[in-house]
């Protein structure tokens, strides 16, 4: 049962506020996320390092996607641009799921990703960081959730 908590906090994560849609103007961080998992872009890929489906959540803002999580990950003290613990996906029209942004939760902080900041979550003492590299999000980047993003 310890892979539990793991998948629960993703899904209460996941509901978080919006970041700020101004604070990733310039950054190469959403470029380096992208190089750094290009290979969960295949989620084959992702189902052989470890990712598991978790329920999708959504929130005021949007939802995060159909959500992959890698327990192996959790209780990692510093963000590794490469070993994200959450993946969100969109299904395509076509039913073949594609990567849409990558989630990065620790335990230890305050942290930061390239010199983003994690940000705190409050009764879950974890610092989290979104990152939508492949789909455009009309909120930020680094926003928790997007408003066009879906879970079909």
């Amino acid at each position: 049962m310890r892979i539990l908590w793991p998948t629960s906090a993703l899904a209460i994560l996941s509901l978080g506020a919006a970041g700020d849609a101004g604070a990733d103007a310039g950054t190469p961080t959403a470029a380096h996320v992208r190089s750094a998992n290009e290979r969960l872009e295949d989620v084959t890929a992702a189902l052989a390092d470890g990712y598991t489906a978790i329920p999708c959540a959504g929130g005021f803002d949007g939802a995060t996607a159909v959500h992959y999580v890698n327990p192996k990950y959790f209780g990692d003290e510093v963000p590794a641009i490469g070993r994200p613990q959450g993946l969100f996906y969109e299904q395509r029209n076509d039913g073949r799921l594609t990567l849409v942004a990558v989630e990065y939760v620790v335990v230890a902080g305050p942290a930061s990703l390239e010199g983003q900041p994690l940000k705190f979550m409050r009764g879950l003492d974890r610092y989290r960081l979104v990152v939508w590299a492949w789909k455009p999000n009309p909120l930020g980047v680094f926003a928790d959730a997007h408003p066009d993003a879906s879970c079909e």
